[in-house]
């Protein structure tokens, strides 16, 4: 049973759930390295050193700046920041319900799991259920650790996932880039849209995808562990080429049709196929029929010959 890193309670109207928070993400999956010294193998510290005063400086000397002009800082200390921190009172305080196409995923932050707590049990599932039958999530505000966030509460399976947002002012407008302006042709567009209704799948199934570069490390800190002696082997880097659009589409739609011979092919291979019987019968037929001649004709003055005998009878 994974443990919670968290409690709270949703909130709205007069409804009140407990709930605890749990992370989302595997982090002991994640593959972390440590800084050591290569002599001797130790761990190596982190100190804060002044390129002025040319000494390492204790983190009581150190205090926060923000830097509004290049060079120039306005100060701060703990307690003017402590002071602008949002009261963590671990409520989830919801403030609307909205249809779940209406926000992009590209809101999205950090996932939590949300799970009952004692004696939030039906509640819970009331929640989940409603959420999942109406088709809308739940917009809240969540205060943790000095902050404030704006969440969603959407379901998932018998459960909730509360997702954190980033807000407005954090998402870059796709209209800051330059996307061209590129006119489609109807064909291009029908192409591509055989080719991608030709791979489409009804379900998504994530876990046909490995992450292949963290596989690789486990393997290679294995291979290390055992004593193996590593030898690097550089791969050749893919050059960028620049294709024709209609004639990688028309091949990309080849490729995932079942092939078949073409007329002309079909016709040559039946006219061999001709040939080669006739000569099979010819091969069959008697030495003397093959060899027969045509009647030799006789020559023109016997024949001149003949009819001048005839005439004087």
């Amino acid at each position: 049973m994974p443990r919670a890193i968290a409690t709270g309670q949703i909130a709205f109207g007069l409804v009140s759930i407990p709930v605890k928070l749990f992370s989302a993400a595997e982090t002991s999956e994640k593959i972390s390295f440590n800084m050591l010294h290569r002599d001797c193998g130790s761990r190596v510290q982190q100190q804060l050193f002044c390129p002025k005063d040319e000494r390492t400086i204790d983190r009581a000397e150190v205090v926060k700046g923000y830097e509004f002009t290049r060079g120039q800082y306005v100060l701060f200390n703990e307690d003017e920041l402590k002071a602008l921190e949002e009261k963590s009172t671990q409520q989830i305080e919801i403030t609307e319900f909205v249809r779940s196409d209406q926000i992009d995923p590209i809101y999205f932050a950090k996932p939590y799991y949300l799970g009952p707590d004692k004696g939030g049990s039906r509640a819970y599932a009331l929640l989940a259920r409603a959420l999942q039958e109406t088709g809308r999530w739940a917009v809240a505000k969540y205060a943790a650790r000095g902050k404030g966030y704006v969440v969603v509460l959407r379901p998932l399976g018998n459960g909730l996932v509360m997702q954190q947002l980033y807000y407005p002012n954090e998402i870059r407008s796709i209209d800051e880039l330059d996307l061209g302006d590129t006119e489609i042709r109807d064909n291009e567009l029908q192409m591509a849209i055989q080719l991608a209704e030709m791979s489409a799948t009804e379900v998504f199934d994530p876990a046909q995808y490995r992450d292949d570069v963290s596989d690789r490390v486990r393997e290679l800190i294995q291979r290390k562990i055992e004593g193996e002696e590593i030898t690097n082997a550089t791969a050749e880097e893919p050059r960028a080429q620049v294709i024709d659009l209609m004639d990688a589409l028309r091949r990309s739609l080849g490729a995932a049709e079942p092939e078949a011979a073409p007329a002309p092919k079909r016709a040559a291979a039946a006219a061999k196929t001709s040939v080669a019987a006739k000569l099979a019968v010819s091969d069959k037929l008697p030495i003397k029929a093959r060899e027969r001649k045509a009647p030799k004709r006789a020559p023109r003055a016997a024949k001149v010959a003949r009819l001048a005998k005839s005439k004087a009878r």
